[in-house]
C-alpha cells in the first residue's frame, strides 16, 4: 500500500453466471456493454494483452463524441483487466486521468464483478464523480449483467 491516499471510485455487482461466461462476454462483447445506453461504443484498436492498445470512441445521442486512447497494463485471463489513458500503445506518455480495473471472481453460485477507477489526485476523482461515475459505470455493469445472464 502506498504512503499516499488512494483516490478510488468503485462499483460491484453479483452476476448469476459463472466467471468463464462473464469473462467471455466482458472481453468478447465490450462494445455492447461499455457505454450506458443510448450511448454507443466503437472499438477502434484493442489487443487483450499487457501493452496492447485499448482505444475506443463513445458517441452520445446528441452527437457527443469522446475518444479514449489508452493501453492495457495487465490482462489476467479469466480474472482481471487493468487499463489506463496515461499511455498510448507503444508506451507513449499522454495526459492522464485514471487507471481502471475490472475484476471477476467466483462468488457463491455466480460471479463477483468489481470495476474501479483510480485517479492521480482528489480533483480528478471529484471530477469523475461529478461527471457521473457511479451512474455511468453502474449502467455499464447492468448492461454486462444482461449479457451474461441472457
Amino acid at each position: 500500500m502506498p504512503d499516499q491516499p488512494i483516490f478510488e471510485l468503485a462499483i460491484e455487482r453479483h452476476f448469476n453466471a459463472p466467471p468463464v461466461r462473464v469473462w467471455e462476454r466482458m472481453t468478447g462483447k465490450l462494445a455492447e456493454w461499455w457505454s450506458p445506453r443510448p450511448w454507443t461504443t466503437e472499438v477502434t484498436a484493442l489487443e487483450w494483452r499487457a501493452g496492447g492498445p485499448f482505444n475506443m470512441i463513445v458517441r452520445g445521442p446528441g452527437g457527443e463524441q469522446i475518444e479514449t486512447i489508452g493501453v492495457l497494463l495487465e490482462v489476467i485471463e479469466g480474472r482481471q483487466i487493468t487499463f489506463t489513458d496515461a499511455f498510448a500503445s507503444g508506451w507513449f506518455p499522454r495526459p492522464a486521468f485514471m487507471v481502471g480495473q475490472m475484476t471477476i471472481e467466483p462468488d457463491r453460485d455466480g460471479t463477483r464483478y468489481r470495476a474501479l477507477a483510480r485517479h492521480w489526485d482528489r480533483a480528478a476523482l471529484d471530477e469523475h464523480r461529478q461527471n457521473g461515475f457511479e451512474v455511468g459505470w453502474g449502467a455499464a455493469a447492468d448492461q454486462l449483467e444482461q449479457l451474461v445472464e441472457a
